[in-house]
């Protein structure tokens, strides 16, 4: 019954909170530039506007993408919260993003196809470091289900320190923070400016953005994994290192330059050879 509840609160919170977040990384990014800043509300009175527009797509796919793209996120976030297989969960999270640059990648828009190529890049970056995550869990907690991970008697942060440092890097990407933000910025500061996004608008865009949303919860709950074991302040350990993480994501963003492509590729993989790497043969040898 918990599970449920878990999942469901997921479901239907999950984007309001994830929106919340989305206005709390607005703040703190004006206030790191020295400006005021929108209203912490703001993300919500963008995405009422993005519903009230008239309904224009490029194509007629590009709707059906970007509704398949927040399904996905929605069944794999469903996933983790109702306590079931990691692996798989970051499996469906792959197809999802697949869907976005199929979206990005179905109308003319050159703007709107480079940021779906870099989208492919950036894929191609962190997907090896996503993998071993899910192998590091299992190795660690000998399971892949998430309510057998958080049933340890220790947490698993003692036993993948590699891996969560390299998940923070995947999150950095995920997430389009710089230096890492290559297909697509929340921020009009690189040269495709919205990169994938460009020809999304109206209901369109703000499917995308409640997808985002429901990416960004799930990928904080696997910050929590890494913390959360079978005692009940353990809970509040993972929600402070979520909030944690978070806040270093915004300070990344305000204080990197974004790097290209080539530059990408090599930071991720030394990463994952090294930190990912490293920790996986440790975790293998004990």
């Amino acid at each position: 019954m918990s599970r449920t509840i878990s999942l469901i609160l997921y479901l239907v919170l999950a984007p309001f909170i994830g929106a919340l977040l989305d206005g709390v990384d607005r703040k703190i990014t004006a206030r790191m530039q020295g400006r005021k800043g929108p209203s912490l509300f703001q993300p919500f009175y963008d995405l009422v506007k993005l519903f009230s527009k008239q309904m224009i797509a490029v194509n007629s796919v590009q709707l059906l993408l970007n509704c398949s793209y927040l399904v996905f996120l929605a069944i794999a976030g469903g996933m983790v919260f109702f306590g079931t297989d990691i692996l798989m969960s970051l499996f469906i999270l792959s197809t999802a993003d697949m869907f976005l640059i199929l979206a990005a990648s179905s109308d003319s828009s050159p703007y709107s196809n480079i940021g779906a190529s870099r989208e492919m890049l950036q894929m191609m970056s962190y997907e090896p470091m996503t993998l071993l995550i899910a192998v590091g869990f299992y190795l660690a907690t000998g399971s892949f289900r998430v309510d057998e991970i958080i049933l340890q008697s220790s947490a698993a942060i003692w036993m993948m320190p590699g891996l969560f440092l390299g998940f923070i890097l995947i999150m950095a990407i995920k997430l389009r923070k710089s230096p890492f933000d290559l297909s697509t910025s929340h921020h009009a500061h690189q040269e495709v400016v919205k990169g994938i996004t460009t020809e999304m608008s109206g209901p369109t865009l703000a499917i995308m953005e409640i997808g985002e949303y429901y990416e960004k919860m799930l990928l904080l709950a696997i910050v929590g994994l890494f913390f959360i074991h079978d005692t009940a302040w353990s809970w509040i350990i993972g929600i402070v290192a979520c909030l944690g993480v978070y806040f270093i994501e915004i300070l990344i963003d305000n204080v990197c330059a974004r790097v290209n492509w080539k530059k990408l590729i090599e930071i991720c993989w030394l990463i994952t050879l090294l930190c990912g790497g490293i920790n996986i043969l440790i975790l293998m040898l004990i």
